[in-house]
């Protein structure tokens, strides 16, 4: 056997032993159980930062729960992120538009309006979701070349 056969045998062997090790450590984390400390200290978060808990949360399950609220905080409603929290109630309701969910319309309608939106900025953020839809469905239904778009609209 050769000394490059030798080698990228052996390449071989330890990126399958570290993928797998790895997929092991993964794995082993996202089946860990939440402790039940983590999630009643979630419950009392949510009850202090919303005044009370919606009863959608406790469907929930138990596990995801202390993480799917961590990822709520730290960038719906933060202040300390890129976006106001106007923009970002605007950008979720475009979007819920478009996919549709009843939920969210209502919910980011009324976040919207508490952080400032005008109606006229609430119509304005689903009709641009509309154009944006529309439009994509035409670029990728007629399947327009990509690097032809990109260098037509002042890409490279």
């Amino acid at each position: 056997m050769s000394y490059h056969r030798i080698v990228k045998s052996v390449q071989s062997s330890s990126q399958h032993v570290l993928l797998s090790a790895a997929a092991a450590c993964v794995l082993s984390l996202a089946s860990a159980p939440a402790h039940a400390d983590d999630y009643d200290a979630t419950l009392k978060d949510i009850q202090s930062t919303m005044g009370g808990v919606p009863s959608f949360v406790k469907q929930f399950p138990k596990t995801g729960l202390p993480g799917a609220w961590a990822e709520v905080k730290a960038i719906e409603l933060s202040d300390k992120t890129a976006l106001p929290p106007k923009v970002k109630s605007l950008i979720s309701l475009a979007v819920a538009a478009q996919i549709p969910c009843t939920y969210c319309i209502w919910s980011d309608t009324q976040d919207a309006k508490r952080a400032g939106a005008t109606n006229e900025e609430i119509q304005e953020a689903v009709a641009m979701a509309a154009l944006t839809r529309h439009w994509s469905t035409i670029f990728n239904g007629m399947q327009v070349d990509f690097d032809t778009f990109k260098k037509e609209m002042g890409g490279q």
